[in-house]
């Protein structure tokens, strides 16, 4: 394996063999979901000085009339290359986040450890909230699709122990 291999650490660690059997994994913890369990995951791997990758899940079922009521939801920042199909490990962590539907509000949280208010940039366009937040090497960033359209006043936000929660008023 060359060293140009997106699978090989700078360090020359080779992550191909955790990376490469998490797409199958995440299909049968979606299998295993559907008896109706929530199903929780995190792995951090890397080695000083070289690539440190997160990779994390949550499977949860009962989501009404969502197609066989499971959803899986990857974060972290191991991702599938489009071009060569391999994992790679990116700089960006994608944080897990949670969308609730209330009937005043919609309230949207994400865990960002080691982020507080300042470190914090947040868009909200129509229906797409992005969020971002960096503090020293840590860099996170996630796009979330809103239930509906929220107008940029209907927001308000709040961090605090890198949990960040934004209420958006209907």
């Amino acid at each position: 394996m060359s060293t140009s291999d997106p699978r090989r650490s700078p360090g020359g660690a080779d992550l191909g063999g955790f990376l490469g059997g998490l797409t199958n994994l995440i299909e049968k913890l979606g299998e295993l979901a559907e008896t109706g369990k929530e199903l929780k995951g995190v792995k951090e791997f890397g080695q000083e000085g070289g690539v440190q990758g997160v990779y994390g899940f949550t499977i949860r079922t009962g989501l009404g009339d969502r197609e066989g009521g499971v959803k899986v939801e990857p974060f972290g920042n191991v991702q599938k290359d489009e071009q060569t199909g391999r994992a790679t490990v990116r700089e960006v962590i994608e944080p897990p986040v949670d969308v609730f539907e209330e009937a005043d509000h919609v309230l949207v949280v994400a865990e960002m450890p080691g982020i507080g208010p300042d470190d914090l940039r947040i868009e909200l366009k129509d229906d797409i909230l992005t969020i971002a937040a960096q503090r020293g090497p840590k860099k996170y960033r996630k796009e979330v699709l809103l239930p509906s359209s929220f107008p940029a006043e209907a927001m308000s936000t709040t961090c605090r122990n890198g949990i960040l929660e934004i209420k958006l008023a209907r």
